[in-house]
């Protein structure tokens, strides 16, 4: 499609005559720009003499980086969850071994260790089940089973915990448990 331009002078518009396309002394050509050519042109301003070809490659890419690094903040955060109820299982566990003689309730006294050693954790997520001896105990509270704490005597502290795996919304880990466990001998 051909359009003819038009020249502006002295405040009237003149249509343009012939194939001259250079314009006469003191007219000044008017130039209809789209939105699009207004942008581009506004690009190539700011970003030099590309053509935005960069830009647009960046947003391709963006949204593909965003989610593989909230990916790996989500693990991380998972992978540090792990690492927390590993220490608070073992310190459980040596603190069940130290107070063996002392202790009316094991389970409840182990589950208030952990709780200690692991607040970032919310201890309401955590399950624990005590085996002393050959009995394994769930729960957090096992009164009266402190006299399978024996000396010499074996007992295993197993702690699970959910993991939450959610990237922008969207739950990754539906069947992700951490798990822990540890095994003291009583002295």
């Amino acid at each position: 499609m051909i359009r003819k331009l038009k020249y502006v002078r002295n405040g009237a518009n003149v249509p343009l005559r012939g194939s001259n396309s250079a314009a006469a002394p003191g007219r000044v050509r008017a130039r209809a720009r789209s939105l699009g050519a207004q942008i581009h042109a506004r690009i190539r301003a700011i970003f030099g003499a590309s053509d935005g070809g960069a830009l647009i490659e960046f947003a391709l890419v963006l949204p593909m980086m965003m989610v593989i690094i909230t990916g790996m903040f989500s693990f991380g955060i998972a992978l540090n969850n792990q690492l927390e109820l590993t220490q608070a299982v073992g310190s459980g566990a040596q603190y069940l071994q130290t107070i063996r003689t002392s202790t009316t309730d094991p389970c409840k006294d182990t589950f208030n260790a952990i709780k200690s050693a692991a607040p970032n954790l919310h201890s309401a997520n955590i399950t624990l089940t005590v085996t002393m001896g050959s009995t394994p105990e769930p729960g957090t509270s096992c009164s009266g089973d402190q006299t399978y704490l024996t000396e010499g005597g074996t007992v295993t502290v197993y702690a699970t915990y959910p993991c939450n795996l959610f990237v922008y919304g969207l739950n990754l880990g539906t069947s992700c448990n951490l798990q822990a466990q540890v095994t003291e001998y009583e002295y």
